[in-house]
């Protein structure tokens, strides 16, 4: 982590005073997943392949009808589905093998994909392939048991499955897939910190704080490519499902797993740290989705520039802004803090110290040079000193920021309150 040594030229204060009374007896629910790594022996790892098989079975046999349906024009609801699970498992015996609910968790699960296809969040469910994802989910809390003391958790289907016991689980368990998925009553925290914070991502930099604080990009994806581009040309060089195929496939898909490992490791430490030592942080409302959309148009009216495009919705995607906002968002109001979004309009190309703003101040991706003034500083540093000055200036105006504590007042040297 490095400082930057430009002097600060806001004329906002940077010290947050957090004089609210928190209501004890109001509670907060906290959900929250832990992820260990199961030991199973004997036949458990043979029933959860079987498990995960059924699973995919259902979701594929389920999607393939709704298609079906969906081209003769008629609608298919979630009870008939439910019957038709009945069906299924009368026909073959073998989904039978698999817990009940993890069947109908995978019905489910092809209703959200519908759903977020429809939101436009996702693209059209495909169907599932065996050995890419298998998973499954077992949701009746009364099947499931943790034994933290002796490392073991009790499974439909399983019995006692051995786990790596890394970290204590708190709450109560409404579903285990891979992970541990948990909630609980918390009493509303209160963030030990009275500092905000302006934060603005970049290309040239994974973040900037206005306090002048940042950190460098680390993008895996880049760093991999060569390796990654060299295993794929040697896959294609190969007959298709062959011993080398898949030999070859298998050390492209490790390779995936070790830039997706990194950037999970890399992601969640940089939001634990801005969220640990700021109350408030204000971030840019960047529409991730927009920012790395194709431009390859269509047939009629072909796409210009398409491959430097290209290279860019790959650095953007590879640099995980949305993951980063979204663990903030969250971690944030964990810690008691609040996580605030503002409009990107002009903040990396207003001046800090004149308030003139103009495309010609930022000059490169990386400095800004004010036109009226001359003040230079590099401007990612410009634009998290903007984003946390048009923050501060939202929540004084913001009528929701005052319904949620009657004590907030204006953002001054005063004070400023928050209750989350």
């Amino acid at each position: 982590m490095n400082m930057h040594s430009k002097h600060a030229v806001s004329s906002v204060p940077k010290v947050l005073a957090f004089v609210h009374t928190p209501d004890h007896d109001a509670s907060m629910e906290r959900r929250q997943a832990f992820q260990f790594e199961l030991m199973p022996k004997g036949e458990q790892p043979r029933q959860m392949s079987r498990s995960a098989g059924c699973a995919g079975y259902v979701y594929n046999q389920a999607l393939a009808l709704k298609k079906e349906r969906y081209e003769k024009k008629e609608k298919l609801t979630r009870f008939q589905l439910d019957k038709m699970l009945v069906e299924w498992k009368q026909e073959t015996p073998w989904p039978s093998e698999a817990p009940d609910h993890a069947l109908q968790q995978a019905r489910l699960d092809l209703d959200r994909a519908y759903t977020n296809f429809f939101r436009k969040r996702a693209e059209f469910p495909k169907f599932h392939k065996k050995g890419i994802g298998d998973s499954f989910r077992e949701s009746d809390p009364k099947c499931i048991q943790l034994d933290q003391v002796n490392r073991r958790i009790q499974l439909p289907k399983l019995g006692r499955v051995r786990y790596r016991n890394s970290r204590e689980v708190l709450g109560e368990i409404p579903s285990v897939t891979v992970s541990i998925s948990t909630r609980r009553e918390v009493e509303p925290p209160v963030h030990a910190s009275r500092w905000s914070v302006g934060l603005d991502w970049g290309a040239a930099r994974f973040y900037t704080l206005s306090d002048g604080e940042y950190q460098d990009q680390l993008q895996p994806l880049k760093r991999f490519l060569p390796k990654l581009a060299k295993l794929e040309r040697r896959l294609a060089g190969k007959k298709k499902w062959s011993s080398n195929w898949r030999k070859a496939k298998a050390k492209i898909t490790k390779l995936h797993s070790k830039i997706t490992h990194i950037r999970k490791d890399f992601v969640p430490k940089a939001s634990n740290d801005i969220s640990k030592n700021h109350a408030v942080v204000f971030v840019e409302d960047l529409p991730v989705k927009n920012m790395s959309a194709s431009a390859r148009g269509t047939k009629a009216k072909p796409g210009k520039r398409v491959g430097p495009k290209s290279g860019l919705n790959r650095s953007i995607l590879d640099a995980s802004p949305f993951e980063l906002r979204r663990q903030l968002a969250y971690k944030t109001q964990w810690k008691g803090g609040l996580l605030v979004p503002v409009s990107p309009q002009n903040t990396s190309r207003k001046c800090p110290r004149c308030r003139h703003t103009a495309a010609e101040n930022r000059q490169t991706q990386t400095k800004f040079v004010g036109v009226e003034c001359g003040f230079s500083a590099h401007a990612d540093w410009v634009g998290a000193i903007n984003i946390r000055e048009e923050g501060l200036a939202s929540l004084a105006c913001s009528s929701s920021w005052h319904a949620r504590s009657a004590s907030c007042q204006e953002p001054t040297e005063g004070m400023v309150c928050a209750s989350v």
